[in-house]
């Protein structure tokens, strides 16, 4: 699939953080909460749902906290093929 509309990481980091806090809420933690219950500072927390901004570990933790690990889990799982000669080679 070609997608003509490509978004930038900032983008990308952003959608990923704003669906982590409607996650938050809907599971009725507090910023100060999630982060006390995933052993992820406040701060970090608050910069990520603000800016996107996170390391993986933390977003590993966060997602664990909010029992979404699943949803990382299979980050990459499926990569379909860029070309016939990939699936070929037998790497799709």
């Amino acid at each position: 699939m070609i997608l003509l509309n490509k978004q930038t990481a900032k983008e990308i980091n952003t959608g990923i953080a704003d669906r982590l806090a409607l996650l938050r809420k809907r599971r009725g933690f507090s910023q100060k909460e999630l982060a006390a219950k995933a052993g992820v500072s406040l701060g970090s927390l608050k910069r990520f749902e603000q800016e996107g901004e996170i390391s993986l570990r933390s977003l590993t933790k966060l997602a664990i906290a909010l029992e979404a690990e699943e949803e990382l889990m299979v980050l990459f799982s499926e990569i379909p093929p860029l070309s016939i000669e990939e699936v070929i080679r037998g790497q799709g």
